[in-house]
């Protein structure tokens, strides 16, 4: 008995599609919006990013985290401590706690003000952002 497609390959076109299929189900990115000054001058409000809910969280990396003391609300600030760290505020970090800040202290709601946040709380980190740099 002979089938049709006995010994056709799969074109390229569709192995790109399943890999670019694959890649979005594991990184599963989102958009953000910035609302506010709190991270100028690398990002202004009206600004929007693109994160990632998998990869690494890094010192400097910019994530969307949810504020502890308001569940449902996200900002999105810079790390500047990570676990086993010694925080700005002289706390060693735990194995799952985060020190977040805005990269203009003066205007922003961050750590300083909640404390660290938990790996939980942090929802993605930005991959894409109008100006991807570090003040």
């Amino acid at each position: 008995m002979r089938t049709y497609h006995a010994g056709r390959k799969p074109s390229p076109a569709l192995l790109v599609g399943a890999v670019v299929a694959a890649a979005w189900l594991w990184w599963r990115p989102f958009r953000a919006t910035v609302d506010g000054d709190s991270m100028r001058p690398v990002l202004r409000s009206g600004d929007i990013v693109v994160a990632t809910v998998r990869g690494p969280v890094r010192l400097g990396s910019l994530v969307v985290v949810e504020r502890p003391d308001r569940p449902g609300f996200e900002l999105i600030k810079r790390i500047t401590a990570l676990p086993g760290d010694v925080a700005p505020n002289g706390e060693i970090l735990g194995p799952d706690r985060y020190w977040v800040e805005g990269d203009d202290r003066l205007r922003s709601t961050d750590s300083r003000h909640f404390g660290p946040v938990s790996r939980g709380a942090i929802r993605g980190v930005v991959r894409v952002s109008p100006r991807a740099r570090r003040p």
